[in-house]
Parts: C-alpha cells; structure tokens; sequence
C-alpha cells in the first residue's frame, strides 16, 4: 500500500486482522482512517465504526448511527459457528438493535476523505451506492485474520441491502487462465432441467434483498441455506461445469492448462513453503498424468450454506473462486471437504477421506471412473492447499485449520 492520507494511528499499519480488514476495504492511500483521533484538516468524514470489542482483539466494524446494519453484521451467516460464539453475537446483535453500540466506550475509527473528493471514486460502498442511484449509508464487517470477511460491505437503502464482495485477492492471484464467472444479482440458478447458471464478470457482484433480515439468503427470497445433511445436487453440479453445453471430451492432465495453472503456482509458494508444493503437483503428474477427464467451470464454494431453494430452483451465492479449466467434479469433493471440515469440524486429514468417499459414492454420475476419481481428489486437494496459500500471500495468513495440515495429508496420502 501506499502511504496513506495519515499515519498517526492508522490501523492500516497494523500486521493483524484489523489491519488487513483496512487495507483491503480502504486501499486508496487518499482515505485517511484513523482510530479515536479526528481525521487531518481538509478531510470529510464519511463513516465512523466501533472497533469491538477493542483495537488488540478487534472482531466487528460496526458502523455509528445505523443500528440495523450493525445488528445485521452480527446476526448474519451465524448458524454454523460454534454455539458459545452464535450465542455472544446474538447478545450483542440484540443490543446492537437497540443502539447500544453508539452509547458503548468501543474505539471508533474514522474514514474520511478529502473535500471536493467524491466518495465514490475511492470506497467500494459508496461506489455501489452511486450505480444503484441511493445513497450509500454504512457498510458493516467481521475482522478475522484467518479466511477474512471484510471484503464485503453491507449497504443499506429504505428497506434493502446489497452485499458486495470485491475480490481483489483472488484477482491479484489468478493466472491469466483462471478468469472468473461471478453470479449476477440475486444468485443463479441452475435448473433442473440442467440448464447452466448464467455468468458475468462485473467489477462488483452485488445481491439485493431486505436489510436486517435472518443471514440475507431469505432475503433473497430463498431458503437461508440447505441442509447439512442435504444429498448433493448432481444435475445442478453438472450444469454449472458444463455451461449448459454437452459434456466436453476427456483429454489428459499432462498437457492440461489446469496442471500448467498449478505448476506456476507452486513454483511461486517456493518461498514459503520451500519445494514441498511442487513436489507435490510433480508427484499429480506423476501418478494421474495419462488418465483422461472432461475438464469444465466450477463454482468454487460449493457447500450448503452458499445455496437455497426459492419457488422449487436452487440459487447458489458467492461465486468469487469461480473459474474454467478445472477437472469434473470440483464441484463435488469441495462440498465434502467443506462440510467435514467446517459443518462437522474434523481435521484435513478426515475432510481429505471424505472425498474419496463422496466420489466413490457418486463418481459414476459424473462421470469418472476409478482412475478419474483418484485424480480429481488428489488434484482439489492442492487447488485447496494453493488457495490457501494465495489468501497468506495476499497478506489475510495462514488458515491453521488448512496449513500445515493439509499440505500434510496431501504429501501422505500415498506414502
């Protein structure tokens, strides 16, 4: 980053969560933030935040004046947390509700921009507020160091709200074939008659629904989320990697864009983790590099609570890690992992047998034979290391619940 409008007490300085949550959100060095301090002279202030529950163990960006957005950012996507933390964030969404935060001694940090500056050249927010023709209140967002969250600002008009997510980790990463398809507004919906979701790639992907609503995906119209223990939808996984399209002929890893795309990512982790990630996509080639799959798109965050029913379709949200070029099944071993490690809290290692388990069990549909099967476990599994390493590099560190330990069991998974 740049040097920024004012460094006495910028948290944009900062190596934690709360640093990275400010410069993710406020890159452009002409936003000066500050934290209990007035901005510098000649500055407009266009948002206050309570810092909670403090700068050292900051959690939430709850905006000032707005208690329903504040509620909302701690009452959203809570299901899935462990029950002492969904319990603690519905405490304080409820008091969040009753303006509680505004009358609290939290630090508050301030952004503001120079006079004469429009607000919609440098921040996300009120750039989207200005292409919706509303004005842009606050955004809200969680502060976490680990998988963050606070590229997404909630922005709120008489009675919706629109979430918008700008990916710039992803896209500072991405190989140049690795463009991604993000869902437009509202979701897309992959019927059931197989047709595929339709794409686009908008400089921010925004999704509209009622504000201070249960999670935002009711919001939208459609059940918040489907059940853990749902089946997965094998129509509506083939009709995202295919596009709509008949099913694409097999071809080889060997060769693939998609094992050129992972070779040049793990020479590129070689600082980090030293020869180990191209150890391990040799050792990819080495074993499936003659075995033929249909390679295709992939969602990229296909898990339960990223999906929802509305009027019988499924709608599937948060297309960020979208892209072409990966084998068949994707899809699949990702809702797996996902629901194990995260839904069920196991270990790499145990998420890691679930997907051999899943493709076993429903392999044939997609199909893969044993061979193609081995291969699209093993190959996910270092798409999933890789993303995470992406994440560290791009300064949000290191998901302990992923590395080392993945990395580990992909190294022994044929020792």
């Amino acid at each position: 980053m740049t040097a920024s409008a004012t460094t006495t007490g910028d948290p944009r300085s900062r190596d934690d969560g709360l640093g990275w949550v400010t410069r993710a959100v406020f890159s452009d060095a002409r936003i000066a933030v500050t934290v209990d301090a007035e901005p510098p002279a000649g500055h407009t202030v266009v948002v206050r935040y309570a810092v909670v529950p403090s700068v050292a163990r900051a959690r939430f960006l709850l905006p000032l004046g707005r208690p329903r957005v504040a509620a909302a950012a701690l009452l959203s996507y809570n299901a899935l947390r462990p029950a002492k933390l969904r319990a603690a964030r519905a405490v304080l969404g409820v008091a969040a509700r009753a303006g509680a935060v505004d009358r609290a001694p939290f630090p508050v940090l301030t952004v503001a921009v120079p006079v004469g500056l429009d607000p919609a050249e440098v921040l996300l927010a009120a750039r989207v507020g200005a292409e919706l023709g509303t004005p842009v209140t606050r955004p809200s967002g969680c502060v976490r160091r680990i998988e963050p969250q606070a590229d997404a600002a909630t922005v709120r008009r008489p009675g919706r709200t629109a979430r918008v997510r700008e990916d710039r980790l992803e896209r500072r990463h991405a190989g140049a074939g690795h463009r991604r398809g993000r869902g437009a507004a509202g979701g897309r919906r992959p019927g059931r008659d197989g047709r595929a979701p339709r794409h686009h790639a908008p400089a921010h992907r925004v999704r509209l629904g009622r504000a201070g609503g249960g999670g935002g995906r009711a919001a939208a119209g459609a059940d918040p989320g489907l059940s853990i223990d749902a089946p997965p939808d094998l129509t509506a996984l083939l009709a995202v990697a295919r596009r709509g399209r008949p099913p694409a002929p097999a071809r080889p890893l060997a060769g693939s864009p998609f094992l050129a795309r992972l070779t040049e990512q793990a020479r590129r982790a070689a600082d980090t983790v030293g020869e180990r990630a191209s150890a391990a996509v040799a050792d990819l080639a080495r074993r499936h590099g003659d075995v033929a799959v249909e390679f295709g798109h992939w969602h990229g965050d296909w898990v339960p609570w990223n999906l929802g029913r509305h009027e019988g379709e499924l709608i599937a949200w948060d297309w960020e890690h979208s892209g072409p070029e990966v084998p068949v099944g994707f899809d699949l071993t990702h809702d797996a992992f996902q629901r194990a490690l995260v839904a069920r809290g196991e270990p790499a290692a145990a998420a890691a047998r679930q997907v051999d388990t899943w493709l076993d069990r429903h392999g044939d549909a997609l199909g893969l034979d044993r061979a193609g099967q081995r291969l699209v476990a093993d190959a996910y599994l270092l798409e999933m290391w890789l993303r995470t390493w992406r994440l560290a590099d791009a300064g949000a560190g290191w998901n302990p619940a992923l590395h080392p330990a993945l990395l580990d069991t992909i190294s022994n998974r044929h020792s």
